[in-house]
């Protein structure tokens, strides 16, 4: 019952600014109907879904033609989340929905901090001719937080001004987490938003994603990082960039299936 509950999940289905391939919109059905295979037991941590209050609110009916509309959405439901006390775990979806989410955040949190793994850097200005785009999404949480309070791993493409506007604003750790046990030490305590853009994985792992970039992280990687977030204080995170039509073994979805479960996991008790 959703009174009962600590976590709310939910889906925004949106691909609107999708530059390459979409299919994301419709990662969230898809991780429900492959849910019915996962064990809800996790043998990483002990630890078992049945014994955590999370309540699954479906997906949002987002404004597909409209963007900031469809931001306006996000946000105003994550709000009301918060307002009622709930923690909020959203299924994206393009990277871009992360925005709404993180709008709704910083206004509950004002201390709040982003540890964000991800292939791509996502801090260009504009993309495209837009500034709200999966490409622009991080540096628009920028504009929300400002220097210092974005924390990112695995990130192997960009543009080169990304990287270079980026040296002495974001924390940003090329191709692996190496440094992520000094940054969550360096972060207990304090309100974080985690967002798991999956395409950090390989494509040879994780073919089903809109912009897959070789030389990502594996499986083992990706699941020993997330265990390392355990200790910090996750007010809330996302899983984006999942899109299944792009992988017909469904491997893809298995996959971001089996780390939502060992993410939901991190704060039960």
């Amino acid at each position: 019952m959703y009174e009962q509950s600590d976590t709310v999940l939910f889906g925004a289905p949106f691909d609107s600014t999708a530059s390459f391939r979409p299919g994301s919109r419709f990662a969230p059905r898809h991780m429900r109907e492959d849910s019915c295979g996962l064990e809800t037991y996790s043998p990483y941590q002990d630890r078992d879904l049945e014994n955590t209050s999370i309540f699954d609110a479906g997906d949002l009916e987002l404004c597909i033609g409209d963007t900031r509309t469809a931001l306006a959405q996000i946000e105003g439901f994550v709000s009301q989340l918060l307002h009622e006390k709930k923690r909020p775990v959203m299924l994206g979806g393009e990277h871009l929905v992360s925005l709404g989410a993180i709008r709704a955040m910083s206004k509950q949190y004002h201390d709040l901090h982003i540890i964000h793994f991800d292939a791509h850097a996502d801090l260009r200005d504009s993309y495209l001719g837009t500034e709200l785009s999966h490409a622009t999404v991080i540096r628009r949480v920028w504009d929300i937080l400002g220097d210092g309070r974005i924390y990112q791993f695995g990130i192997r493409s960009g543009d080169r001004g990304e990287f270079f506007w980026a040296e002495n604003r974001v924390h940003t750790q090329k191709f692996n987490f190496n440094g992520l046990e000094d940054t969550v030490n360096a972060l207990r305590g304090k309100p974080i938003y985690f967002t798991l853009d999956l395409d950090v994985l390989d494509p040879s792992c994780f073919p089903g994603t809109g912009t897959p970039e070789a030389g990502g992280v594996s499986f083992s990687e990706l699941l020993d990082a997330v265990l390392l977030l355990k200790p910090l204080n996750i007010v809330g995170f996302d899983m984006v960039e999942l899109s299944p039509p792009l992988d017909h073994s469904g491997v893809s979805t298995a996959t971001a299936c089996k780390l939502l479960r060992e993410l939901l996991l991190l704060g039960s008790v």
